[in-house]
């Protein structure tokens, strides 16, 4: 059976006291809405639609950005659940198949709950997503009658005794798209709230005599959004089973809570993590390498046996072959090392391409950048860059060649030749004692005309 997402996004969030969308608020670098859309992608759905109200315009450059296929509708006026997808019904209208309601400030549902879903929709017309709570507050409460789902009743219209039951509402639905929209249309707007609540549509699927269950799946998946703290508090989940997993899979955290990982962290087994690292959007890194401490990585590729750090900045673009050494306080941007280059002490190499074997002196800058436009360092294989060399790009280093300390290379350096460029030195014996005399008299006479 065809799968199709729908991902309720379009609520302003108050409780974040923000002008940003609720759903575009980030996690681990990504919007939340995006987690929500990694979690269904699993099912390979076959279409994708968000529905967007406050921000529209941003929260679809978000979800376009995430997925190019998505379709994106407005909800301009916020009725309730059901409203919101029944705003859907035209993105759909040529689709057949199960169609999965979940909700972008939900951003944590595994995707084995969602298939676990799927498979219990084989003997039912509507499944839910429920989960017990340790403090079921004001959640809609699951009234079960053995593995049937009698009703949903929302906190505001439930009774004392409904309140008291602990098996709680995600608000994850899944139905096949003709059931659920025929469903909608006989719902009505008899509650608290006068909203359209999508949890009507399991009594009134139980009045057609249509199958209805839940199925539950753990509190932490279901954590919703509202807040700052809230926020936090998802990051934190977010870490902490993203750490566990990578540890789990061969990789060595030695302090996990000080590593902190974005959305799509990718790292190899046997790969050393030291603490104090952080790994920003689109950060690869191969098995074997070692990330020291108080090292910054974002937008770039790390090869095997690669060490990076401590304190190294490995911008986007930065692509480390194997056995690099990326040394403390390194900036590497839009660049290529090639494997067995070192670079090991306080340089930045931007819009460069440097060949195997070769050694980057103490203080190396590439300068790329006129002001205007920037422009390409290439070095060759098993050159030597003499400390504080300044490379005035567009130039380039030919293979075995050298620099001499401090120069200032602002032409080609061809194969093995050494390229020196730099002010003859100038020795004047005693100056230097006259200099600090003109200097401290000066000093007193300000301190003088100060009183």
């Amino acid at each position: 059976m065809s799968i199709a997402l729908v991902i309720l996004a379009a609520g302003k969030g108050t409780r974040m006291n923000s002008d940003l969308p609720k759903v575009l608020h980030p996690i681990a670098n990504a919007p939340m809405l995006v987690h929500a859309m990694q979690a269904g992608a699993a099912l390979a759905p076959e279409r994708v639609v968000v529905v967007a109200g406050h921000g529209f315009d941003a929260v679809r450059s978000a979800a376009t950005g995430f997925d190019e296929g998505v379709f994106v509708v407005e909800q301009k006026e916020q009725n309730g659940t059901a409203h919101a997808v029944e705003v859907c019904r035209d993105a759909l209208k040529d689709f057949d198949g199960d169609v999965i309601v979940l909700f972008g400030d939900t951003p944590f549902v595994r995707a084995e709950t969602l298939e676990a879903m799927v498979a219990a929709k084989a003997q039912n017309a509507v499944v839910v997503l429920g989960f017990e709570a340790a403090d079921p507050g004001k959640y809609g409460r699951l009234l079960m009658s053995e593995d049937q789902l009698v009703r949903i009743v929302e906190f505001a219209d439930a009774s004392e005794e409904e309140r008291a039951v602990t098996f709680c509402n995600s608000g994850v639905m899944l139905a096949d798209r003709e059931t659920l929209f025929s469903l909608i249309d006989d719902i009505t707007p008899n509650n608290a709230q006068g909203e359209f609540y999508l949890t009507d549509v399991v009594g009134l699927a139980h009045k057609r005599g249509l199958g209805v269950t839940a199925v539950a799946c753990e509190e932490s998946e279901t954590l919703g959004i509202n807040s700052r703290v809230h926020l936090a508090e998802a990051e934190a989940v977010f870490q902490t089973h993203a750490r566990q997993e990578l540890m789990e899979l061969g990789v060595t955290l030695q302090q996990p809570d000080t590593v902190m990982l974005s959305f799509d962290t990718v790292i190899g087994r046997d790969t050393i993590i030291e603490p104090n690292v952080y790994f920003g959007p689109g950060v690869t890194v191969e098995s074997g390498a070692r990330i020291r401490t108080f090292s910054h990585l974002e937008g770039c590729h790390v090869s095997r046996g690669a060490i990076v750090g401590p304190y190294a900045r490995l911008r986007p673009g930065a692509e480390l072959s194997e056995n690099v050494h990326v040394g403390n306080f390194v900036e590497i941007k839009n660049a290529e090392i090639g494997e067995g280059t070192k670079v090991n002490h306080l340089s930045y190499i931007g819009d460069a391409t440097l060949g195997t074997g070769t050694n980057i002196g103490a203080g190396t800058i590439t300068c790329n950048y006129d002001g205007v436009m920037k422009h390409r360092t290439t070095i060759g294989d098993k050159a030597f860059i003499g400390s504080n060399t300044m490379l005035i790009a567009p130039v380039s280093v030919g293979n075995e060649a050298m620099t001499g300390s401090g120069s200032v290379i602002t032409k080609d350096v061809p194969d093995t030749a050494l390229a020196i460029a730099r002010a003859e030195q100038q020795t004047k014996p005693g100056v230097a004692q006259k200099l600090f005399e003109i200097l401290k008299k000066r000093k007193r006479k300000r301190a003088l005309e100060s009183k």
